[in-house]
């Protein structure tokens, strides 16, 4: 059963258009969602839960229908946004306590044991978290509701790698049944090479590619050279091509690779950064 279908999403804004996104996610997998600031990754997310009025296309979460299963999906999903501030004078112990009469299948022991895992102070006002210890929170209540999907945006910025670390392992600990499923974006890539099993990379508010990691990542090639190894052919085709003092590097797509080979070009497998760093620049 997919988690996510989205067929045809579509939002206009006067200097922005989010053009017709299609997004499928199986249970039992972590798809990293990527791209540059402004790209569309927010805009996506929040059409999806309808916190934002679309101009097109269909939404299914769960099985369900958006909008016309908000309540019932909004119980099967966790969802975490970035800058997000609840009551800061208020208790984190008075803020659950508000939140969970919200949700039908909350569970109690689930979001003490994540507390507890997360450090988690129930007497501290929301305003003395750090950053970081905010999106642990805000973690922790969406995973207490016996949710079958998470959806995240930037759910590790803030942290400190060994918090990140953490929250990795449990990502893949809440997908290891085989029902659920998490979406999130991020620009820390280096999480995603840990944990994702598929990345869809949007741009300028396009998906250009929905694909597994290894896939994604196969599909282009790293080439390194000296200036005197650029030919006019191969300077047409480099994805995000940077000259420097002692050469060059870049992106060829995978189909491209025997050009690289034929000009004697340092090859290597890119990192989902050096992906990124490479289709932007172009």
């Amino acid at each position: 059963m997919n988690l996510i279908e989205v067929k045809g999403l579509c939002k206009n804004f006067e200097n922005f258009h989010l053009q017709n996104v299609d997004l499928s996610l199986e249970e039992g997998f972590i798809m990293g969602f990527i791209g540059r600031n402004g790209a569309g990754k927010t805009t996506t997310l929040k059409s999806m839960l309808n916190l934002m009025n679309t101009d097109g296309g269909s939404i299914s979460l769960c099985g369900l229908s958006m909008p016309k299963d908000e309540v019932a999906i909004k119980n099967k999903v966790g969802y975490v946004f970035g800058g997000v501030d609840f009551y800061p004078e208020s208790k984190i112990k008075k803020i659950t306590d508000m939140t969970k009469i919200f949700y039908d299948n909350w569970d109690e022991k689930r979001y003490k044991s994540l507390c507890e895992r997360f450090e988690i102070d129930q007497n501290k006002k929301f305003k003395q978290l750090s950053a970081g210890m905010k999106v642990k929170y805000s973690l922790a209540v969406a995973m207490s509701h016996n949710s079958s999907l998470l959806i995240l945006d930037e759910p590790t910025s803030g942290l400190d790698p060994a918090a990140r670390d953490d929250l990795v392992c449990l990502f893949q600990e809440f997908i290891e049944d085989g029902k659920h499923s998490i979406l999130f974006s991020t620009h820390i890539t280096s999480d995603l090479e840990k944990c994702a099993d598929y990345i869809t990379y949007i741009k300028q508010g396009k998906i250009i590619s929905s694909n597994d990691k290894e896939s994604f990542k196969s599909s282009y090639v790293m080439v390194n050279g000296k200036k005197e190894q650029l030919t006019p052919e191969l300077e047409k085709k480099v994805i995000g091509l940077h000259k420097h003092q002692l050469g060059f590097e870049g992106l060829l797509p995978s189909d491209d690779k025997a050009l690289a080979d034929s000009c004697g070009l340092e090859c290597s497998t890119p990192s989902l950064e050096d992906i990124m760093v490479h289709v932007e620049r172009r």
